[in-house]
């Protein structure tokens, strides 16, 4: 069983485009066409069971189609061996953050995912700590970009260490996760600050930057039961990366931990 927690998928009529235009943005070439069927594939080729999909409001009125398409896709894949959980999406900047958090619980998805980035607020915004408090409410996840964006090469990260600590510390959300292991492109800071607190990390666009050495480090202070296996597919490829987590020799509890039983978990789903 291998969980990828953190993915992302299109509608079918915008897939190209986006993933043009992501891919152009951040000068990242992708691995699959950017539809759930192309991350099916891309599953499949790697031995994924499940994968989380992630989408992303950049501006408050997206709330609607965005989160239609989540619940076709859970719809979609409900009754499927291989499957694709798609999680919903919300912006800082929405009216009534605790109503479309209690609709969203409702409806059936188990987490949110936000991007301070593409939603131009950093992670300590009233908003922000408004969702997490509700999900911490409502028992829902939560998961951010974390660390460097290569779409916005000359700008700050919105969701630093140092930032995201003062938020973990204040909302204390068992079900907060930190995207690209802790904070993308800064993983010295992610071993002084933010190892050992009360948040998750996936590792979601890590492996190609990460040596194995800080990998273990992080892994062994921060403790396998909050790491998740996570690729960020289309940008990255899942059997590669699989295929380098494997390669670093990790006991087989702490790996079965990362690989899907912490996912399980947080899911809510049995083995």
């Amino acid at each position: 069983m291998v969980v990828d927690f953190h993915t992302h998928i299109f509608p079918d009529k915008i897939a190209k485009a986006t993933i043009d235009f992501l891919s152009r943005q951040a000068n990242i070439p992708p691995y699959t066409d950017g539809t759930d069927e192309g991350l099916l594939l891309n599953m499949e080729k790697g031995g994924i069971d499940i994968a989380v999909s992630l989408p992303v409001l950049t501006k408050p009125s997206q709330f609607d189609s965005i989160n239609n398409f989540a619940l076709k896709i859970n719809a979609k894949y409900a009754d499927k061996k291989r499957k694709i959980i798609s999680f919903g999406g919300i912006h800082p900047l929405c009216e009534d953050i605790k109503g479309k958090m209690l609709f969203l619980k409702n409806a059936g998805l188990t987490g949110v995912k936000i991007h301070p980035d593409y939603q131009g607020e950093y992670i300590d915004h009233d908003g922000y700590k408004e969702i997490l408090k509700c999900a911490k409410e409502l028992d829902m996840v939560v998961v951010t970009h974390a660390g460097v964006d290569y779409g916005f090469p000359n700008s700050l990260p919105k969701c630093p260490p140092t930032l995201a600590v003062k938020v973990i510390d204040e909302i204390n959300h068992d079900k907060f996760v930190l995207a690209h292991y802790g904070a993308n492109a800064d993983y010295e800071t992610v071993l002084n600050t933010l190892a050992g607190k009360n948040v998750f990390f996936d590792t979601s666009f890590t492996f190609n930057q990460i040596d194995k050495e800080t990998f273990i480090k992080i892994m062994e202070k921060h403790g396998a039961d909050k790491i998740l296996f996570a690729t960020d597919c289309p940008w990255q490829d899942i059997k590669d990366n699989l295929e380098t987590f494997n390669s670093y020799g990790i006991n087989k509890e702490s790996a079965d931990k990362i690989l899907y039983k912490n996912a399980m978990k947080l899911l809510g789903i049995g083995e």
